[in-house]
């Protein structure tokens, strides 16, 4: 049974949230089994909501086939346990089909990415958003990063517009404009952080009213996520500090040595801690040894 709308708020607002790395074989293919053995551990560590086939999920390398078995297994492994996301984007056909595929497994919302064109216009954006959202019956996250950044006024108006709009996941960064976006809209959404490694982010994120934020590193390092966002969450300044200079930081500067790290030393991460999900898929690509070594080294001092 599809969680209520009440629900889905107060996991989006209270809790951590996650994005699981899709499983691939060793020929690149999916490989379901392992899949649901991963969700479920995400489960069973503590995350509020699950956000399956997201970016750190590869989405936009999954066949409408594998996106219907990865939303699949995950709505019958978590089993109501807590909300379910899962993502629709690139065409406005290929979203809505998405977003049927997700509604038909029992998903309880949607992670709208953004466009598949380089450049979009603000009210063209705002029109991409609003034909795919009314589409669909399930609760709607809109994912404000890369070529779909909306400002306050379309995202007002999409608001009032589309009643399942139910959040904001920032992917920006941009403090000043999301605060002038919470305040004008208030408690109407639920905001998330969402820039690559949002630890980064989440102090600045919480003075603004931000709560909670989605974690990558939770793939491979679940009890260092969970004590860094309970830290936060009791203002325990020495140990977000801490756990920010010695790993987060040092983190960062090694996934800014190549595009596409925020998503490929995820996998490594797992695959370094006993969780292999295979290879990242081009036009992503694995990490270097020299960096994958660097990696290990970071995940040892921080264990």
């Amino acid at each position: 049974m599809s969680q209520s709308v009440q629900t889905i708020r107060e996991a989006l607002s209270y809790g951590l949230l996650s994005f699981p790395i899709t499983d691939f074989d060793g020929s690149g293919q999916f490989c379901p089994d392992t899949y649901r053995e991963r969700v479920e551990s995400f489960v069973q560590n503590g995350v509020t909501a699950i956000f399956v086939a997201g970016g750190t999920g590869e989405f936009f390398s999954l066949s409408v086939d594998e996106y219907r078995q990865v939303v699949q297994i995950a709505v019958d492994t978590v089993a109501g346990r807590i909300p379910v996301f899962s993502s629709a984007g690139q065409s406005i056909p290929l979203a809505r089909e998405y977003c049927r595929v997700a509604e038909a497994a029992g998903v309880d919302g949607i992670l709208l990415m953004p466009p598949y064109l380089t450049e979009c216009p603000g009210d063209g954006l705002y029109e991409y958003a609003r034909q795919i959202i009314s589409s669909t019956s399930l609760q709607v996250v809109y994912y404000n990063r890369g070529n779909g950044v909306m400002g306050t006024q379309a995202l007002v108006a999409l608001a009032e517009e589309c009643p399942n709009l139910v959040g904001l996941k920032d992917g920006v960064g941009n403090i000043a404009a999301l605060n002038d976006t919470i305040k004008t809209i208030g408690d109407r959404l639920v905001y998330i952080g969402g820039v690559p490694t949002a630890e980064i982010f989440a102090e600045a994120y919480l003075a603004i009213g931000v709560s909670t934020y989605s974690s990558a590193v939770f793939n491979f390092m679940p009890e260092m996520a969970l004590s860094f966002y309970r830290a936060l969450r009791e203002g325990d300044q020495e140990t977000v500090g801490a756990i920010i200079r010695n790993f987060f930081i040092p983190f960062c500067r090694l996934r800014d040595k190549k595009s596409g790290y925020a998503v490929s030393l995820i996998k490594a991460g797992a695959e370094l801690t006993g969780r292999p999900a295979g290879s990242v898929r081009a036009p992503l690509v694995d990490p270097s040894s020299e960096h994958k070594s660097m990696l290990a080294d970071l995940i040892r001092a921080n264990s």
